[in-house]
């Protein structure tokens, strides 16, 4: 039986960013200096097949510190975490390692510098996110305060509106936050913005290449977790650029093959978590249905790379 043709637009760049790889080398280098178990707070990334591969080598995944035991390693995520659990892990004389991504902490340090000039800080950014908890956690209470929408703008109460500074989750959509940050300028037009977009290089790029690739697709279909916070802004930006269906699967087996009857054409990208290998496994998963031609659509290229901390490359 002859296979239909299929043309899959594959999105560049896609998956593992900069801060991703670093963060899951670091569990690697660990177990490989420490031996197992070595204990890692939170999800590192969040994808599950990552998680997955960590755990059978040998990492356990916890929520909070008081599930790990004094003597062994711990890992923080690459999300970031409040000031009070590496404080806590410093009272337990715990060895901890921080995987934290240098572009989720050179947010908290913009927040931390703020603070000290006096300023209060309004965070647009998602409630209940590890990355945004982190960053709220790192100056005391009512110190940041959180908008989820342009709704919010308008009934944010504040100490002082001539004395505000606002921060962003990296993960967030470029326009929706475009949209927030007028609002805050229009309500508060002496707030002061970061030196330099917090929104990271691969949320950017991935959902550039995303705008370039879904009007040229009957549908799009992002490789990502449903807790991928920049997987599901991947999504809402594909609709958003004109592609009629875009759908997030974590493998191909999430793949709603009865939506996509009778498309001719296919996006295809991956959330900065997701590994490559779930990409080809979803190419794969459509060779076995169609008559596939794989055209790449480079939109960026990227040459950024993260040391790993000291003391995982002491002895290693």
């Amino acid at each position: 039986m002859t296979k239909p043709p299929l043309t899959i637009h594959l999105a560049a760049p896609r998956g593992f960013c900069a801060g991703v790889d670093r963060a899951i080398k670091i569990v690697e280098m660990a177990l490989e200096k420490w031996g197992a178990p070595v204990f890692v707070r939170h999800e590192i990334v969040h994808n599950k097949y990552v998680v997955d591969d960590l755990r059978d080598k040998g990492a356990v995944f916890v929520e909070e510190l008081d599930e790990c035991p004094g003597d062994r390693p711990v890992i923080f995520s690459a999300h970031g975490v409040p000031k009070s659990v590496p404080a806590a892990a410093e009272a337990r004389q715990m060895i901890y390692v921080d995987a934290t991504c240098p572009l989720v902490s050179k947010v908290h340090i913009e927040a931390e510098r703020h603070a000290e000039n006096g300023l209060q800080i309004v965070m647009i950014g998602h409630a209940g996110h590890p990355e945004t908890i982190g960053t709220m956690g790192q100056l005391p209470a009512g110190e940041v305060l959180l908008v989820e929408t342009v709704g919010d703008v308008a009934t944010l109460q504040v100490r002082d509106p001539g004395k505000l500074a606002y921060v962003t989750q990296t993960t967030l959509s470029i326009d929706d936050t475009a949209e927030m940050v007028a609002a805050l300028r229009a309500r508060f037009p002496a707030i002061t913005g970061p030196h330099k977009e917090d929104i990271c290089y691969a949320t950017t790029n991935r959902q550039q290449a995303v705008k370039e690739i879904a009007p040229l697709c009957d549908a799009l279909l992002v490789v990502g977790a449903p807790n991928s916070s920049n997987s599901r802004r991947l999504v809402e930006v594909a609709a958003r650029a004109g592609c009629a269906y875009a759908q997030l699967v974590q493998r191909a087996g999430d793949i709603d093959w009865r939506a996509l009857d009778g498309i001719a054409s296919l996006g295809i990208t991956a959330g900065a978590s997701a590994p490559e290998v779930l990409v080809t496994e979803v190419i794969d998963a459509f060779r076995d249905r169609y008559d596939v031609t794989v055209s790449l659509v480079e939109t960026a290229q990227e040459r950024v790379n993260f040391k790993v901390p000291r003391v995982l490359r002491e002895d290693a």
